[in-house]
C-alpha cells in the first residue's frame, strides 16, 4: 500500500519483517531426526493431506530466492526450535548489521514471512484444515508461555527484555513514566521484575492511574467546520480501545467490497464473521484501525459507555496474506519490491481472514447507538481472551479482553448513524495510548 502505511513503518519500525541473522541462530542440527511432540502431530497433518501437501510443494517452488527455508523438514527443525523457548529481546539486522526494526517479538513469522507471499500460500493458510493444525502447535507453545520457566528471558543481559537496550524499547512510548512506574510489576526490584511467566510478562497490567480517562468536562473538544450547525447535541468523546499505532480511518464502508484489491477496502460482512444482521447495520458506517507491535501494553478497554450485547469468537487464519510484489517504493525499512513484511501490508485484509473476537457494545447516547470492536490476532496471536460477559455494563476504560503473545490489531467499527471526527493529532503513523481520547462522535441527522 502507499502513502499511510509507509509513514506507519517509517514510525513504529515493525519488528515483523525478517532478520537472517535471528533464523539462521534458530536452524536446528541437520543430524536431528525426531522433532517435538506438537511439531511431529503438525507435520503429519500435513503430510497426510494430499491437498496440503501437494500445496506446500508449491510454496517452496513459488518463494522468493531469499528464503532461507529449504524445504518442509527444515521448517519443522526450527518451529522444534521455537515451541520450546521464549523469546529473547533480540533485534533484526540486515546483511550489514544495521538494526532494520524493532526486537523481534514473533519469532515463527520469521519462518513464515516469504513463504506466505505465494499464490499456493494464499491458498493453503486460508484453508481450515491448516488453521486447524497449526493453531495446535501455537497452543502447544502458549501453553509453554504460560508455565514457570518461560520467563527465562525476561533478564538485564544483552539479549534480556530487562536489559539496557531491552528496557529502552519498553519504554519507547510510555512518556515520562518508567517501565515500572507503568505497569504493575510483581517485584519491581528483581531482574525478572517478578513476572513468573512469559505470558505473565506480556499481558501485563497497568498501574492505576497512568492511563486516566479524560472526561468531557475537563477535555477541550475542538469542533470541524459547520459541525455546530449540524448536530443538536453535544459530541461524545471517543476513546482509545488499545495501546496502538493508528493504521487507517475509512468512511461509507460498504457491506460487500473487493478486499482482495491492493486497496483492500473494508468489507463488512466478511470483517463481522458474515452476519447479514450486523453488516446491514454498520453499512456505510466508519471503521478505524490500528495496529499493537509486540512491545505495547495488550489488554484492551472499552471506548465507549455501554451494555456489551454480543460477543463472537471467530477462528481464522494466523498467516494468511495478499501475496504482493513487495514493498512500495519509499518504504523505510525494505528496499522497493523486497517481498518481506506481507502481512504487515495485509492488515485491513487480516480483519475479514483472521482469528479474531467482535464485542459490540450498544450505547443510549444518540451519538453512538451500537458500534464493534474487533480484536485480531497476527501471527503468533492464537488466543483473544475476552474479561467481559454479554448484558455487563461497561464505562470508557473497562478492561474487555486481552491478546495472548505477539503482534495484533484492532479495529472500532461506527454505524452510518454515527459520524466519527477524529481529533487533530490522530494520523495514520501515530501512536495514541489506551484510553486517551481519539476524537468525538455526532448524530448523522440524515442518517433517521
Amino acid at each position: 500500500m502507499a502513502g499511510g502505511f509507509q509513514s506507519i513503518l517509517q514510525s513504529t519500525r515493525p519488528s515483523l519483517i525478517i532478520s537472517f541473522t535471528a533464523l539462521c541462530a534458530l536452524r536446528r542440527s541437520a543430524d536431528s531426526t525426531s522433532h517435538e511432540p506438537a511439531v511431529a502431530a503438525f507435520g503429519e497433518a500435513i503430510q497426510g493431506d494430499p491437498v496440503m501437501k501437494s500445496l506446500f510443494d508449491q510454496i517452496f517452488l513459488q518463494v522468493d530466492r531469499r528464503n532461507k527455508v529449504t524445504d518442509f523438514e527444515h521448517l519443522l527443525s526450527w518451529l522444534d526450535c521455537i515451541i520450546v523457548t521464549a523469546p529473547k529481546y533480540e533485534v533484526a539486522t540486515d546483511e550489514n548489521g544495521d538494526v532494520i526494526g524493532e526486537p523481534i517479538g514473533v519469532p515463527i513469522y520469521l519462518i513464515f514471512d516469504l513463504l506466505s507471499n505465494t499464490a499456493a500460500a494464499y491458498d493453503l493458510f486460508r484453508m481450515k484444515e491448516f488453521n486447524r493444525a497449526l493453531k495446535a502447535l501455537l497452543e502447544n507453545w502458549g501453553k509453554f508461555l504460560m508455565e514457570p520457566g518461560s520467563n527465562l528471558t525476561l533478564n538485564t543481559t544483552d539479549q534480556g527484555w530487562f536489559g539496557k537496550a531491552g528496557i529502552t524499547s519498553l519504554e519507547t512510548h510510555l512518556g515520562k513514566y518508567s517501565f515500572e512506574q507503568t505497569y504493575k510489576c510483581p517485584d519491581a526490584a528483581a531482574d525478572n521484575r517478578g513476572f513468573t511467566t512469559w505470558d505473565a510478562f506480556f499481558t501485563r497490567a497497568l498501574h492505576d492511574g497512568v492511563r486516566p480517562i479524560v472526561t468531557q468536562d475537563n477535555h477541550p473538544v475542538t469542533f470541524p467546520g459547520g459541525l455546530h450547525t449540524r448536530t443538536v447535541v453535544e459530541p461524545t468523546l471517543i476513546y482509545s480501545a488499545c495501546e496502538s499505532t493508528v493504521l487507517r480511518i475509512r468512511r461509507d464502508v460498504k457491506q460487500h467490497d473487493q478486499f482482495w484489491l491492493k486497496g483492500q477496502q473494508y468489507s463488512l460482512y466478511n470483517m463481522l464473521n458474515r452476519s447479514d444482521y450486523y453488516a446491514k447495520l454498520f453499512e456505510g458506517g466508519t471503521v478505524y484501525q490500528a495496529f499493537l507491535s509486540p512491545l505495547d501494553y495488550h489488554r484492551w478497554h472499552s471506548p465507549i459507555k455501554g451494555t456489551i450485547t454480543d460477543i463472537v469468537v471467530v477462528d481464522g487464519t494466523y498467516y494468511a496474506v495478499l501475496p504482493d510484489a513487495g514493498a512500495d517504493h519509499g518504504d523505510p525499512d525494505l528496499p522497493e519490491g523486497d517481498p518481506h513484511g506481507a502481512l504487515i501490508r495485509s492488515q485491513p485484509f487480516l480483519t475479514i481472514e483472521a482469528a479474531r473476537v467482535l464485542i459490540y457494545i450498544k450505547s443510549e447516547d444518540i451519538n453512538i447507538g451500537t458500534m464493534c470492536f474487533i480484536g485480531v490476532g497476527m501471527a503468533e496471536v492464537s488466543t483473544c481472551q475476552v474479561t467481559v460477559k454479554k448484558g455487563q455494563a461497561v464505562e470508557p476504560g473497562t478492561e474487555l479482553g486481552m491478546f495472548h503473545f505477539g503482534g495484533s490489531s484492532h479495529a472500532l467499527v461506527f454505524s452510518k448513524g454515527t459520524e466519527f471526527h477524529e481529533g487533530d493529532e490522530i494520523k495514520e503513523g501515530k501512536h495514541v495510548w489506551v484510553n486517551s481520547v481519539l476524537g468525538v462522535a455526532t448524530h448523522k441527522q440524515d442518517s433517521e
